[in-house]
């Protein structure tokens, strides 16, 4: 058994040790934001936070993530940066397919929360595993610029 506590809530889950923190978070609590990509930690569809941090939940062993809090795409517009990130994708309609989107809006909201105020560098920087196959990476870009002016 592993508990973990996600978007603020314990859960106690029975999984394999090994089993990836993507399954955990999809097939036995049911939180389905949390997108499976690559498999690989190579495009950043199932990004989370590990208290605070963006990580790729679909190479991380749920019973390595121990006593760090996992905050999910379902819960991140209840953070300060989160929510701006939110507001800034959906002011900018950086959506096209959307898919890739939990994962971009994440690794944004990891990076606002932790520098507020990036450069064009930093931004390529904490955005460079996230792929969008529809190519809205210059809108990306806005919104998080966008994001990072409201005070």
């Amino acid at each position: 058994m592993t508990t973990l506590t996600i978007n603020g809530q314990t859960h106690t889950v029975d999984a394999p040790p090994d089993m990836p923190l993507l399954w955990v978070l999809r097939d036995l609590i049911g939180l389905t934001g949390t997108k499976f990509g690559c498999g690989i930690a190579q495009c950043g569809a199932c990004t989370v936070h590990l208290d605070g941090v963006a990580v790729r939940s679909c190479v991380l062993p749920a019973a390595a993530v121990g006593d760090r809090k996992i905050t999910t795409i379902e819960a991140v517009g209840d953070t300060p940066a989160g929510k701006k990130v939110q507001q800034a994708w959906r002011q900018l309609d950086v959506v096209q397919c959307g898919y890739c989107q939990s994962g971009q809006v994440m690794s944004a909201a990891s990076l606002l929360a932790q520098n507020a105020s990036p450069s064009d560098a930093d931004i390529d920087a904490a955005m460079a595993g996230n792929i969008c196959r529809c190519g809205t990476y210059n809108r990306i870009r806005a919104a998080i610029k966008h994001a990072a002016k409201e005070a």
